[in-house]
């Protein structure tokens, strides 16, 4: 799908604040509120726009503990990819996680409370699974952009 300047500046604004009304939206276009409403329904049709979220603060929410984990499979055949993955969606700790090339095979984007909760997390969460090889964690200091948005 071809986006034209209304349809950015729709997707730049949503990506904002998505809250505000079609009309609001409308008066910041200068368009009808018709007209927005079916753009942004456009846009939710094909899949441009994925889902609408609240974002929340990890610290305020107990869980200002951030860790980025590099692991190693112990294989990288079908059977233990699949399996790693089927089983690491299912822990809520791990916010994101991506297959990638390099040293490591995996990069878990993690938040627990603190160093002890990790720990814990570790031990009897993300070592337990099968085929894993290594891990290597890595502790945020500081969050220097951590944003949502895609400029476009």
């Amino acid at each position: 799908m071809e986006l034209d300047s209304t349809d950015k500046k729709i997707l730049q604004y949503l990506q904002e604040d998505s809250t505000p009304t079609t009309k609001a939206l409308s008066l910041k276009l200068d368009l009808s509120v018709t007209a927005v409403y079916e753009r942004i329904k456009k846009l939710e049709r094909n899949g441009i726009i994925d889902k609408y979220v609240a974002v929340l603060n990890p610290a305020k929410a107990g869980k200002g503990f951030l860790v980025f984990c590099h692991l190693k499979l112990l294989q990288h055949t079908r059977d233990y990819l699949t399996k790693f993955e089927k089983e690491v969606i299912k822990l809520e700790e791990v916010l994101e996680c991506y297959h990638v090339s390099g040293d490591y095979d995996y990069i878990l984007k993690i938040v627990v409370a603190d160093m002890t909760a990790y720990r814990e997390f570790m031990v009897t969460k993300l070592t337990t699974l099968q085929h894993i090889g290594s891990t290597h964690s890595t502790f945020v200091i500081n969050e220097v952009k951590n944003t949502n948005i895609i400029v476009l």
